[in-house]
């Protein structure tokens, strides 16, 4: 969707409102008078520039995630051209991760807050995401796929899938910013809110699961 000059700030306000209310409260809880009240505006602005929530839900996500998934695929690429051939496995998930972290320090490109909004759009899927995330994610899954195929040489494409599967979920799910040992327990995680320290103690764990023997017949 694109916006005229002349509506571009009210419709920049409403994104962002409704970016922070659907990370806070999730598709569902979150109303447009909530998403009024925050962006300060009339229920008419919000249907004179997206018609619905859906259709704003698509735009809060579309606006960050495109550019987002562009530079992920440039990355790789950029370290694979590096490296004059394909990547080892913890390459290829530095790869992935390091546009992440520089997202997550950016709050102009939406930040943590963005981050963490996809991480909660992945464990709450919406019929309203549905119809994009496969044309936004296609062509980096895609280029993710044939470098994990290249680094991983023993794996039939069936278990690349399975895994480049495994570990997008278990990636999102850490940058959703959950303590589940806290929510279990009375111990807490130092740092499970950190991007950096996510990521630092995140890679190991993803690589060895990318780098299991392949899965016996």
């Amino acid at each position: 969707m694109s916006f005229t000059d002349s509506g571009k700030d009210t419709a920049t306000r409403i994104l962002d409102a409704a970016e922070v209310l659907f990370v806070e409260f999730g598709f569902e809880a979150t109303s447009l008078r909530m998403i009024t009240q925050r962006a300060a505006v009339n229920l008419a602005a919000v249907n004179y520039h997206f018609g619905s929530k859906e259709v704003l839900y698509q735009g809060v996500v579309s606006r960050r995630l495109a550019p987002y998934n562009q530079e992920c695929i440039e990355e790789l690429q950029r370290m694979q051209a590096d490296a004059g051939g394909p990547l080892p496995i913890d390459a290829v998930v530095a790869a992935f991760l390091r546009p992440a972290i520089r997202l997550s320090r950016d709050p102009a490109r939406g930040g943590i807050i963005f981050i963490r909004l996809m991480s909660r759009a992945f464990a709450e899927p919406h019929d309203a995401l549905r119809e994009i995330l496969p044309k936004l994610y296609s062509d980096v899954l895609e280029t993710y796929r044939r470098a994990l195929s290249s680094a991983l040489p023993e794996l039939s494409n069936n278990e690349v899938l399975w895994r480049l599967q495994f570990a997008m979920g278990t990636i999102f799910y850490a940058f959703a910013g959950n303590d589940v040992t806290r929510m279990m327990s009375l111990h807490n995680v130092p740092g499970a809110r950190d991007p950096q320290e996510i990521v630092r103690q995140l890679t190991p764990y993803v690589v060895a699961g990318l780098s299991a023997p392949p899965v016996r017949q």
